[in-house]
């Protein structure tokens, strides 16, 4: 299954990823985190090895394509918990173009790739110091709920999306 949506009036397209895109999915996570938080060894395990510790495990990753310039990534991991189908994580925009809808279309594309695969929940991580993503994912129907364990340090919130 491929994801090829063009947003004509963004000039932006989501595409599956390809290994040629793993440079561009490491660089771009690693500007956010270290912007605002210390990159740890769960991040680099993901970033470095997104084949491995993505795709292989049955996730995907889409990514942004602004202007022909690969703009933003976003990932579809699977979960095994038995609570959760997929997490939606390392979702990276490339600042330069920050607040064009960017984050949204490709989160919209990666809960349509989940309900595509009879998802019911999706589970996410993140930092209520980012507050436009925070924003976003309540914009798309996530709930906060409380903790499961997680290797980051920087996680002080977690939400879920049910689907069904």
């Amino acid at each position: 299954m491929t994801a090829h949506k063009k947003y004509n009036n963004l000039q932006v397209e989501i595409v599956d990823y390809k290994p040629a895109h793993q440079e561009a999915f490491k660089s771009l996570n690693e500007e956010w985190i270290s912007t605002h938080f210390t990159m740890e060894d769960s991040d680099y395990k993901v970033l470095d090895h997104p084949q491995s510790y993505i795709l292989d495990k049955g996730g995907y990753i889409l990514v942004a394509v602004y202007n022909s310039v690969l703009s933003g990534v976003c990932a579809l991991i699977k979960m095994s918990d038995g609570e959760y189908d997929f997490e939606l994580a390392k979702m990276a925009v490339a600042p330069a173009v920050q607040g064009k809808n960017i984050g949204f279309l490709l989160a919209t594309a990666i809960i349509e790739r989940a309900k595509s695969l009879h998802a019911s929940k999706i589970y996410l991580e993140s930092n209520t110091v980012l507050k436009p993503a925070i924003n976003l994912y309540h914009k798309l129907g996530f709930k906060k709920v409380a903790g499961k364990p997680t290797p980051y340090a920087r996680c002080n919130i977690q939400m879920e999306l049910v689907l069904k």
